[in-house]
């Protein structure tokens, strides 16, 4: 019996959150109906909780009606995690295998897809400028979530976090001081320097549900496509394909792979222990 209650509420859970997403979906566009199951299932839940509701039902009542508590949804949807240099390595190859290749291009554009509150395109930043060939490239930062990209516009993180980045910049082949790179301010936060952004332009993106805007060099999207399930992630792949110029370069999070996807045989690797693939066919 309490096996047959289990599965019972299981299935009523199943159609609970695929009325919430439906509903998220048609009210406003926001499509996270092919996020990977489980990780959806467990923020939708925190929600609830958050909110002090019971159900999944009684939170799709309130995001319907209530625009705070939607808001507070969708940030809950959008992975935020990220730091300056993440997985070092991955930068000391783009600095060393990657590089070489953009300096032959008269001018450069980059997408970092998913860009969240922004650290690793300052990164890039830094890194393009230290290699010379900063001036020559557009970086486009896209992110779905609006109060991230506010963050990111900003250029303004914790004083705490510096030390850690500073021992990422290190190890991803930094050449200079990583404090020369930022100001502290008088409320204990830093600031990075202005230089850093004048080629970057911040926009909403939605990997989901918009299409391609432009032709790129590189596609950066690290650590996004793991909480897609497998029809979405071939979609965004599809995307990024349409999207990079013939050799150009995708860049994926040290958990994704192009591998095993419809795309694999139209990429080669460029290095084999960081997820870097370079456009053939």
């Amino acid at each position: 019996m309490m096996d047959h209650l289990g599965g019972y509420r299981e299935d009523l859970e199943k159609i609970e959150i695929e009325l919430l997403l439906q509903g998220l979906y048609a009210w406003c566009g926001y499509d996270f109906r092919n996020y990977a199951y489980n990780s959806i299932k467990r923020r939708i839940w925190h929600r609830v909780h958050a909110e002090k509701l019971v159900s999944i039902s009684g939170l799709q009542e309130r995001i319907l009606h209530d625009p705070g508590c939607l808001k507070r949804l969708i940030g809950d949807f959008s992975i935020n995690v990220t730091e300056m240099f993440r997985d070092p390595l991955f930068f000391l190859s783009f600095r060393e295998e990657v590089v070489p290749l953009l300096r032959t291009y008269p001018s450069i554009r980059i997408w970092h897809a998913g860009c969240s509150t922004g650290e690793e395109v300052y990164s890039m930043a830094m890194l393009l400028q230290e290699e010379g060939i900063y001036e020559k490239t557009k970086i486009y930062a896209t992110d779905m979530n609006a109060d991230v990209l506010k963050i990111a516009k900003s250029g303004v993180f914790t004083l705490e976090k510096m030390r850690n980045y500073t021992n990422n910049y290190i190890r991803a082949g930094g050449k200079k001081a990583f404090s020369d790179y930022y100001t502290v301010t008088s409320n204990g936060n830093v600031k990075f320097h202005s230089c850093l952004a004048k080629n970057i332009i911040f926009a909403q993106h939605n990997l989901v549900t918009d299409r391609s805007f432009n032709e790129f060099n590189v596609i950066l999207c690290r650590n996004v496509l793991i909480y897609f399930d497998k029809a979405l992630q071939a979609k965004v792949h599809e995307l990024f394909y349409e999207s990079l110029g013939m050799f150009g370069i995708l860049g994926l999070g040290d958990k994704e792979s192009i591998h095993y996807t419809s795309k694999e045989n139209t990429y080669e690797e460029i290095c084999r222990n960081q997820k870097l693939y370079r456009k053939i066919k």
